[in-house]
């Protein structure tokens, strides 16, 4: 995904899939989240989902995609309108997150198992909301941040403190490259004007003037 394509610079994902079931009124209900990219990668998440649980009565699913969050969908499968598909995807769009981002790249499917008792519509609900935060509440969410990449030329017998000094103060520094002439630091910040001019003052300091920060590229990257 390039900077150009949204205005937020920092959202939060899921670490890795998962799965969490819950039993309810001896109905399962087996939610799957994925961490997925684009409504083809949902779309064949669920395929792969419909042909493991052939046998399930409901696939429900919702889901969100990019830093703006300006792709969602629900789909109710079967289950009574508005009582599926929205429910899960309200409790995506509205789950808090670690750092108050907001919630997104990922897919939610809610597997039910008919358990013989009708819920009703406030149940079905409940159950497909709560189950969805439930999975929730057990994953790991990490923050997604967009980052402005720097270049740094310093001494090679400069190089090692400058990276040092510029990790010890919370930049995210990548692999140096080490030229014939000399070693090139790469380095990445918040993608904001004002994060970048901090950045310039503090490498005027750590150079005493001599070095100069330039920007080179953005990319999103996972904060571990």
């Amino acid at each position: 995904m390039d900077s150009n394509d949204s205005t937020a610079t920092r959202y939060t994902v899921p670490s890795a899939d998962s799965v969490h079931e819950v039993e309810i009124k001896r109905s399962r209900f087996i939610t799957y989240l994925y961490r997925v990219e684009s409504e083809v990668q949902a779309r064949e998440a669920i395929a792969a989902l419909r042909k493991t649980h052939f046998d399930a009565r409901h696939h429900c699913s919702a889901f969100i995609l990019g830093a703006d969050r300006m792709t969602q969908r629900s789909n109710d499968d079967g289950e009574p309108s508005g009582t599926a598909g929205i429910p899960m995807l309200d409790a995506l769009a509205k789950r808090d997150t670690p750092d108050g981002s907001p919630l997104s790249d990922i897919l939610a499917v809610v597997v039910r198992y008919f358990g013989g008792i009708k819920l009703g519509a406030g149940g079905l609900v409940r159950a497909y909301s709560d189950s969805v935060s439930q999975a929730l509440d057990a994953a790991t969410l990490i923050p997604r941040q967009r980052l402005r990449i720097f270049t740094l030329d310093a001494d090679h017998a400069l190089a090692p403190r400058y990276e040092n000094d510029l990790r010890a103060a919370g930049y995210q520094m990548e692999a140096t490259v080490w030229e014939a002439e000399h070693a090139v630091l790469h380095l990445g910040i918040e993608d904001t004007d004002a994060t970048a001019a901090q950045l310039a003052e503090f490498i005027a300091t750590l150079t005493s003037g001599a070095g100069t920060a330039r920007p080179t590229a953005t990319k999103w990257v996972d904060i571990a």
